[in-house]
C-alpha cells in the first residue's frame, strides 16, 4: 500500500531529532535570500528544537512537516499549515526547500499533497499564503499552482533595514479540485479499501 503522503518526488514527515542540521542550512539559505533575518541561532539551539518538533503534538490543523526526497531520502525542505481557522474555513501554509535543491519540482508536489489533505480531509474552504514580493520564484510557483493574488500590503514587514510589500495570495477548495486532480487522494482511498 502506497502513503497518501508519498508523491513521485517527494514524502512528507514528521520532523525527526537528527533533522537539525538541514534546519540550520535552510535558516542560512532564508536569510540569504532576504526571507529571513533572525539572530544566530547555535548547533544546540537547532539540535534542540529539532528535538522538541519530533515529540511535539500538532495543534488542531496547525503542524509542520518536513519534506523528504523519494530518491535520495535526503530532507530538502519543510511545509506547514500554520494558521487554521476551522469555522471559517480557512487556512495558511508555508513552503520552504533549501537552495540547493530548488527547481526540482518538490515544493510544487509539496504543495499540492497538503492542499489536498487540507481541502479533501480537513474540509477547508480556502489557502491563504503570504509573500514577500521580491521573492519572485515564490510569486511563480504559487501562480503556477493556481493561486490568486488578493491583494499586496505596502510596506508591510520590516527586515534587513528595510520595509517590504507582502503579496496575499489564495486558492478556493473549488479552483484547486478544478486545476489538480484529486486522484491522488482516491487512489490511496481504493488502496485501503482494497487491503
Amino acid at each position: 500500500m502506497t502513503s497518501f503522503w508519498t508523491g513521485k518526488r517527494v514524502c512528507l514527515r514528521g520532523i525527526e531529532p537528527d533533522d537539525w542540521t538541514a534546519f540550520m542550512r535552510f535558516a542560512v539559505d532564508e536569510e540569504r535570500l532576504g526571507d529571513l533575518l533572525q539572530p544566530p541561532r547555535s548547533a544546540e539551539g537547532f539540535r534542540t528544537w529539532a528535538k522538541e518538533q519530533a515529540v511535539a503534538k500538532s495543534d488542531g490543523d496547525c503542524f509542520m512537516l518536513g519534506i523528504e526526497a523519494v530518491d535520495t531520502g535526503e530532507l530538502v525542505g519543510s511545509i506547514g499549515s500554520h494558521h487554521a481557522d476551522p469555522r471559517a474555513g480557512w487556512f495558511e501554509y508555508g513552503v520552504t526547500v533549501g537552495a540547493d535543491h530548488r527547481g526540482r519540482g518538490y515544493a510544487t508536489e509539496a504543495v499540492v499533497m497538503l492542499l489536498r489533505f487540507m481541502f479533501a480531509e480537513r474540509r477547508y474552504h480556502k489557502c491563504q499564503a503570504r509573500i514577500f514580493a521580491h521573492n519572485e520564484a515564490s510569486l511563480v510557483l504559487h501562480r503556477r499552482l493556481g493561486f490568486v493574488e488578493e491583494g499586496r500590503l505596502r510596506d508591510h514587514v520590516f527586515f534587513a533595514g528595510l520595509h517590504h510589500d507582502l503579496v496575499m495570495t489564495s486558492m478556493l477548495a473549488d479552483e484547486f479540485a478544478q486545476l489538480h486532480s484529486m486522484s491522488a487522494h482516491r487512489d490511496f482511498a481504493s488502496n485501503v479499501s482494497r487491503s
